[in-house]
């Protein structure tokens, strides 16, 4: 209360003889400091004993008697921590194993989990099934166009003579909307692959129509020539050359 300054904290447990001066002193707010108490008796606390010590240059346990410390009722030991080293070593074997066999299952179930998620976002058999489209091109002849159905697409697959890739090669590129060799367009001069869709709007194309004797988009007027560039009409690119690669001389695969 007020100014006053309590100093029980530092000290032992008040004998019961101190209890009416301490009191007092309380009710009149008078200090109540640790020089009075030790003017009577009473001692500091353990607390301090470790630094009177180092303050006088004593040491209050040695070493070996540290080590060798015992109490003749066993109090001592009682609260003393057992051994790290387990007496039986199998106990502790045991738990080794038990932790490595769930390690070991955790591990198994999270290979699992990720195998399953990598499979979910695979494509199925039946999507890898409409990714590739084979053609036989054994039976077409020469001038026919064929048409074959890709990835929901339409591709015109046309036999050209040779008259008609002469005519394909006499272009001049430089009149072109979409300027592009023919020899770029095609992997063999024989085979033309085209998608079936007009780059104007989408419309499918005729084959074998058109003023240049290639490709007509009767939607819009759109002609394509006979290598599939266009040559009159709104479309602003040439007919798309999808991927393909030639099996064997009789075998076409396209994607």
């Amino acid at each position: 209360r007020g100014s006053t300054v309590f100093c029980v904290h530092r000290i032992l447990p008040t004998p019961l003889t101190m209890l009416p001066r301490l009191a007092r002193s309380l009710r009149v707010g008078r200090k109540f400091s640790l020089p009075s108490l030790q003017s009577v008796g009473i001692k500091r606390s353990f607390a301090q004993i470790p630094v009177v010590a180092a303050r006088e240059g004593k040491e209050l346990v040695s070493h070996e008697e540290a080590e060798t410390f015992t109490s003749k009722d066993d109090y001592f030991k009682s609260y003393q921590l057992p051994s790290a080293e387990p007496a039986d070593k199998s106990q502790r074997n045991f738990v080794y194993f038990v932790s490595g066999v769930g390690r070991v299952f955790y591990a198994s179930a999270a290979r699992l989990a990720v195998i399953k998620i990598v499979s979910s976002l695979s494509a199925s058999a039946d999507v890898l099934a409409l990714s590739n489209t084979e053609v036989d091109l054994s039976g077409i002849e020469v001038g026919r166009n064929v048409t074959v159905k890709f990835r929901g697409k339409p591709v015109f697959v046309l036999r050209r003579s040779q008259e008609q890739i002469d005519e394909a090669n006499a272009v001049n590129i430089s009149e072109l909307r979409d300027p592009e060799e023919d020899s770029v367009r095609v992997e063999k001069p024989e085979w033309l692959v085209v998608l079936g869709v007009c780059t104007h709007l989408g419309c499918v194309p005729i084959p074998n129509a058109g003023a240049f004797g290639g490709y007509f988009c009767p939607c819009h007027g759109s002609h394509y020539d006979i290598s599939g560039r266009i040559r009159k009409g709104p479309a602003p690119l040439n007919l798309e050359v999808p991927k393909y690669t030639f099996q064997s001389d009789t075998m076409l695969v396209i994607g």
